[in-house]
């Protein structure tokens, strides 16, 4: 295997990283990293952004939004390598969404083996069911299954 050119075009960086050419333009658009480019017009990205795209994806994996990754990203220095303690002081805030989605998983987790589990999708105790779409009042989303109580049904 030969080693990496200092400069990566975009498919090179998309054949290292894992990710699509075509997230790649989109996290560059979003600041995520960076790219010089060539007289022609060709990107041309540093291999520190191998680690930056990396980082990216350990945010989506994590349940972090794009958004939370840039803020993340934006802790870090520019100006050289992060340390330990740079990358201690990200994750810190990491742990506690990490935290949240494990509590909604858990929660989905249970609601699956209690409604869709069960095979019968029970419109008398799923968690599914909104008649005359009442959840719409506490929010965006299946709000039974994102924690919210449903009301008492009839039975």
């Amino acid at each position: 295997m030969s080693a990496l050119p200092v400069r990566l075009t975009i498919g090179e960086l998309s054949d290292r990283s894992g990710v699509a050419a075509s997230a790649l333009r989109y996290y560059e658009s979003l600041g995520l990293i960076t790219a010089e480019r060539t007289a022609g017009g060709q990107r041309r990205y540093s291999r520190a952004m191998l680690r930056r795209v990396a980082f990216v994806r350990a945010a989506q994996i994590a349940g972090l939004s794009l958004e939370e990754a840039r803020e993340s990203l934006s802790r870090l220095p520019d100006e050289r390598t992060p340390t330990k303690a740079d990358w201690n002081a990200v994750s810190r805030s990491w742990i506690r969404r990490v935290d949240e989605r494990i509590a909604e998983l858990e929660r989905l987790k249970d609601t699956l083996n209690g409604c869709v589990g069960c095979g019968c999708l029970s419109l008398r105790t799923c968690n599914l069911y909104n008649p005359g779409d009442t959840a719409a009042g506490r929010g965006a989303g299946p709000r039974w299954m994102l924690g919210d109580p449903p009301p008492a049904r009839q039975s």
